[in-house]
């Protein structure tokens, strides 16, 4: 396959790798010293596992079609990483059970330790078989929606290609568009509700067999959300149903107006008016890289870098084709020192913002790359989404490198940050559909439909009319692939959103200063807690009902400025 990422380890030979995990388990520790060096040289194998797994994984999301791909990827999921899970517990028993773990530098470790000890509770050597099945599911989900193609005109094109018609000026346009796509994924509909159903019951299997009532308490522990609770997170839909949705609808009946349209339909709401044509930042692949490389180099030298170099070793996979799965991420390869990014572009101003929050990642990934525990490299989601976030606000102010008119730039502000009033109500409707999945995992697939679609309703605007499309708006959930591949993984977006808009809000006013604070959080990995890593952000781990209130107000300002 490619040649972006190095393998270390002989993967077709599982002997040798469990070789390497019994070095390690064999090996008396004597001293804090020994251990110290212990701790890094596991750290070191775990790298070059997750560099070949990782590079994998790769090779299958570029290809989805590939039969090697598959098979290699395949091969890691119900060979490699069983054995990998059941010598990381083993590793894990004995690292607790050595007696100079006691006498490391307890400010650095406390969270390590911590770490370890919640993964021993959870781990059930019985849930490997059941993670395998998991892992297969996933991927059954990425061949189903990789192959999806619609007739355009006779031309055969992808989801992601034909994504870019429903801004046209056009109505018919837009119209035939989203019909094409949700017609596309409504004919898989049978086959990703039955995934679900699978799905939903391993997990709850998974959660039983750890003596948890649910998966969704089970995911809260494996996330290791410390930091707050199911609770918490109802709290937040209702603080944004209260002071972000309303906004929304503003902000749609406002386009209402623009479009001139007596009813909003589900394919207006990304259309421009009459006389303007959708935002096209760049016209081709290249562009996007070279014209995001400006903008980095005017940040920091070592961001633009970072760019180029990975553009060079190949890791930059970013427009769509047939055999490609959707959706777009950044992943870090710990041997390369590298991360590489995956997306389909279709010359929208999204895929500009795809980029420019992908490589907020690859930048963190950058920053905590020499820290020499694997552990505190694997940062929880909140810091990882909050780097990328901040990221797109953070380069809003070169965005002129992208938009020659100032009519065209003051458009993609004001679409970004109206963007974080559309996103917010819609993550926190992804958010609580899985807490009910989850809570109530007997639920057929028609209650299924139905919840999500109550749940538009609820925290969602209610300005777009949906009558006799229903069905487009209550199967929309089957399009987010991190239902089925990384459950509960959206809250995190909310969250970081939250705190992104609060890292620009500081950037408007002390620009160097909220730099250099975004890089020192960066730096810190999973070493700190969210608390402590927001506060180096120079933020608030908050998103209380008060500090959404605020932040709405400053973006709604923002807005104002720009009229």
């Amino acid at each position: 396959m490619t040649t972006f990422y190095e393998e270390k380890l002989d993967f077709q030979n599982p002997s040798s790798i469990e070789e390497a995990f019994k070095s390690l388990l064999n090996e008396e520790l004597t001293s804090v010293t020994q251990l110290e060096d212990w701790l890094k040289r596991e750290s070191e194998l775990f790298d070059a596992i997750e560099e070949g797994l990782t590079g994998h994984y790769i090779d299958f999301q570029c290809q989805s079609d590939s039969l090697s791909a598959k098979q290699a990827f395949e091969h890691d999921q119900q060979v490699i990483e069983p054995l990998v899970k059941r010598y990381e517990a083993l590793l894990d028993e004995k690292f607790l059970a050595t007696p100079m773990k006691d006498s490391l530098d307890y400010n650095y470790y406390e969270r390590f330790i911590i770490s370890k000890i919640n993964s021993k509770e959870l781990f059930r050597d019985e849930n490997i078989k059941l993670e395998i099945e998991e892992d297969r599911l996933s991927t059954n989900y990425f061949e189903h929606t990789g192959s999806l193609t619609v007739d355009w005109n006779g031309e055969e094109k992808t989801l992601s290609e034909i994504s870019s018609y429903m801004q046209d000026s056009e109505r018919d346009t837009r119209k035939k568009a989203m019909q094409l796509s949700a017609e596309a994924f409504l004919s898989k509909e049978t086959e990703l509700q039955e995934i679900m159903d699978e799905l939903i019951q391993l997990r709850q299997k998974k959660a039983r067999n750890a003596n948890l009532e649910n998966y969704r308490d089970y995911m809260f522990k494996k996330y290791e959300r410390f930091d707050y609770t199911p609770e918490d997170c109802k709290r937040l839909a209702e603080s944004i149903r209260k002071h972000v949705t309303p906004l929304k609808e503003k902000i749609q009946q406002e386009h209402q107006k623009e479009l001139g349209v007596k009813s909003y339909r589900p394919w207006d709401t990304k259309g421009v008016a009459k006389g303007l044509k959708p935002l096209k930042p760049f016209s081709e692949r290249d562009q996007l890289v070279e014209r995001s490389a400006t903008i980095f180099s005017s940040l920091d030298h070592r961001f633009e870098e970072l760019l180029t170099t990975m553009d060079q070793r190949a890791m930059l996979d970013l427009t769509t084709r047939k055999g490609k799965a959707p959706g777009g991420f950044c992943a870090p390869l710990p041997v390369s020192g590298l991360s590489f990014i995956f997306m389909n572009a279709s010359k929208t101003h999204d895929d500009m913002i795809t980029l420019l929050h992908e490589m907020g990642h690859c930048i963190h990934n950058d920053f905590k790359k020499d820290i020499p525990l694997s552990k505190y490299r694997d940062t929880p989601m909140e810091s990882s989404e909050l780097a990328s976030m901040s990221m797109e606000l953070l380069t809003m102010d070169q965005w002129d490198v992208f938009y020659e008119t100032k009519e065209d730039l003051i458009r993609a502000k004001q679409d970004q940050l109206k963007g974080i009033i559309e996103f917010l109500p819609m993550g926190m409707v992804v958010d609580q559909f899985q807490h009910w999945m989850y809570e109530n995992p007997n639920h057929t697939a028609e209650e299924r439909n139905k919840k999500f679609s109550e749940l538009q309703q609820q925290l969602n605007s209610s300005v777009v009319d949906w009558s006799e499309y229903e069905k487009w708006s209550e199967t929309s959930w089957l399009r987010i692939l991190h239902i089925f591949e990384v459950p509960f993984y959206f809250i995190e977006y909310v969250i970081a959103q939250l705190g992104a808009v609060q890292m620009y809000k500081h950037y408007r006013e002390n620009s160097e200063k909220a730099l250099s604070n975004y890089k020192k959080a960066l730096s810190l990995g999973a070493s700190k807690s969210l608390t402590e890593v927001y506060e180096a952000a120079g933020i608030k781990f908050d998103f209380s009902e008060g500090m959404i209130k605020d932040l709405m107000t400053f973006v709604e300002k923002e807005l104002d400025a720009l009229k």
